[in-house]
């Protein structure tokens, strides 16, 4: 597939090396400024199981 891609982008390797670069970029951006904002909400990674008030003690 990356060759293919490879292929297909214009002139000579350093300005294609250059195009491929600044895609990366835009990706990672895409994906730290949209998607992992838009996905931090419904994920739940940094939230623990217990919520951290004590439960009440047993009548015994």
């Amino acid at each position: 597939m990356y060759l293919w891609i490879w292929r297909r982008l214009p002139d000579d390797p350093r300005v294609k090396l250059l195009i491929v670069a600044a895609a990366v970029l835009v990706a990672g951006l895409v994906l730290w400024y949209v998607v992992f904002p838009w996905l931090e909400p419904k994920t739940q990674f940094d939230h623990g199981v217990m919520d951290g008030t004590p439960s009440p003690t047993p009548h015994r």
